[in-house]
């Protein structure tokens, strides 16, 4: 019997015990293994299917607040252990969860709603990220998550690495360190079918040549930055680490909450106007937190946690981002690419004030009841400016698990 309903989001325990029946159904076809343990002591489990050489890794909860991918991993895993095709020529090797501690730490099983959602919200500061530190570390300072996710990647060899992402409200993207041609259309064909957007304009792929819509290729390393405030470096991550084995990897995302705006090809009729609005109320929207913050700040105990670390580190983004914003000439920017920026400018504020307000229930701080109207005022206008509407967890999980599966197919080497 499955430890997951299908209708909520399962948590660690759940998905490596699910991960224990897969394997107890097939052993001699798939093992479940440990492969590291995390800085709060949680260990890391590595599930492998199919003895082929060529080799496909898929790592599921890189960021905390993105829960999609812990269902999808168990959905390949129980494609690939029922169809002999799928690994005739290609083992497959599951990461259930690259970063335990912060999905202990983020608790949305069920959201109703995006207020719903942030109340139990948790994105680490960019240097905790698994994926990531490597971009804002020196080697002898990364996590041991990142450690592991690196020495499963230099075991395997895979000649393709997913990493299962997503976002809490928008459309679905694919972000590739190198092109998988073939791979455009089928992403599209099953976005419709299961009435997905298709964010065309993603923030987080600014700057990136696009082989099809909402498919994005890593640019030259000599291509300038969209946002030169960022401080991640995508060619430092462990998403390029798969290329020192001729291998690549393929970023899927898919949202909570879908809008339409997000893959509305129409050029935007005031794009720099646009964007100059959106720079003044990511200053505002922060500022507000930030003034909260230090009114309470005094009076919390101890070091600073991971919730409040978490929040800094959003707050300390956005005024660089706010500059790059408001200095940026786009013109011929389309509508979904200005509405991309917009929900990126709402997410920093909304992320910093819902993780301290976590921090200041649980010190009973007077300074929570304003923070608590801000958060559940901003839920609401993201909801209501995006005409937010529910992708059923069954139809995200079906459309990552297709897209991993035709990028596993479209990339695999030639026999």
């Amino acid at each position: 019997m499955s430890h997951l309903s299908g209708k909520r989001y399962p948590n660690v325990t759940e998905l490596v015990a699910s991960a224990r029946e897969l394997t107890a159904q097939r052993p001699s076809l798939s093992t479940l293994r440990q492969i590291g343990t995390s800085r709060g002591g949680r260990p890391m489990h590595l599930l492998s299917i199919g003895r082929a050489r060529q080799s496909v890794l898929v790592v599921a909860g890189a960021h905390a607040n993105e829960p999609t991918g812990g269902s999808t991993v168990l959905e390949l895993a129980r494609r690939t252990l029922a169809d002999p095709a799928l690994r005739a020529t290609r083992s497959w090797h599951f990461l259930l969860c690259a970063d335990p501690d912060g999905a202990h730490l983020h608790r949305s099983p069920a959201p109703r709603s995006l207020h719903d959602y942030h109340r139990h919200f948790f994105r680490p500061a960019g240097p905790e990220q698994p994926e990531w530190s490597p971009s804002v570390l020196p080697p002898d300072r990364l996590p041991p998550e990142t450690r592991a996710l690196t020495a499963v990647i230099d075991q395997v060899r895979p000649y393709l690495q997913v990493s299962l992402h997503g976002t809490d409200l928008g459309g679905s993207w694919v972000q590739l360190t190198k092109d998988i041609p073939g791979l455009a259309e089928p992403f599209a064909k099953s976005a419709a079918a299961l009435h997905i957007p298709v964010e065309t304009g993603a923030s987080d792929a600014a700057g990136w040549p696009a082989s099809g819509p909402g498919v994005h290729v890593m640019p030259q390393p000599d291509a300038e930055a969209a946002f030169p405030s960022l401080p991640e470096n995508a060619r430092a991550s462990t998403w390029h680490h798969a290329h020192r084995y001729g291998g690549l990897t393929a970023i899927v995302e898919v949202p909570m909450w879908a809008s339409d705006l997000v893959d509305d090809p129409a050029p935007h009729p005031a794009p720099e106007s646009a964007l100059r609005e959106t720079a003044a109320r990511l200053r505002h929207e922060t500022g507000l937190v930030e003034e909260i913050l230090a009114e309470a700040l005094p009076r919390l105990p101890g070091p600073p946690g991971p919730l409040l670390r978490g929040a800094r580190w959003a707050l300390d983004l956005a005024p660089g981002l706010a500059a790059d914003w408001a200095a940026t000439e786009a013109p011929g920017a389309t509508v979904a690419y200005i509405g991309s920026i917009d929900a990126f400018g709402r997410r920093l504020p909304l992320r910093a004030g819902a993780m301290l307000l976590r921090v200041l229930r649980a010190a009973e701080d007077p300074a929570q009841a304003r923070l608590e109207a801000l958060v559940g005022g901003w839920c609401e206008a993201f909801a209501c400016r995006f005409r937010a509407r529910w992708v059923p967890l069954a139809s995200q999980v079906e459309h990552q698990s297709r897209t991993v599966l035709v990028a596993a197919r479209q990339a695999a080497p030639a026999a």
